[in-house]
């Protein structure tokens, strides 16, 4: 099985969005225009709310979420 590109982990409230692969990090820095407080270590993250869309559009343009 291929490795993924994000790593994305349901917190609750939020969720954390892991960019593992070189195509992830290029991805997140290509479409997303994140705060500095919205990093946690090598992970980013994302309200509720707008989780599922992020990971529909990562998917959309081929990345391998999990």
């Amino acid at each position: 099985m291929a490795k993924p590109d994000m790593l994305i982990d349901d917190n609750g409230t939020i969720f954390m969005f892991t960019p593992i692969t070189a195509l992830g990090r290029e991805w997140v820095d290509e479409h997303l225009s994140l705060e500095g407080w919205q990093w946690m270590g090598l992970s980013f993250a994302v309200e509720h709310r707008f989780a599922a869309g992020l990971a529909q559009g990562m998917k959309a343009d081929g990345l391998r979420v999990a």
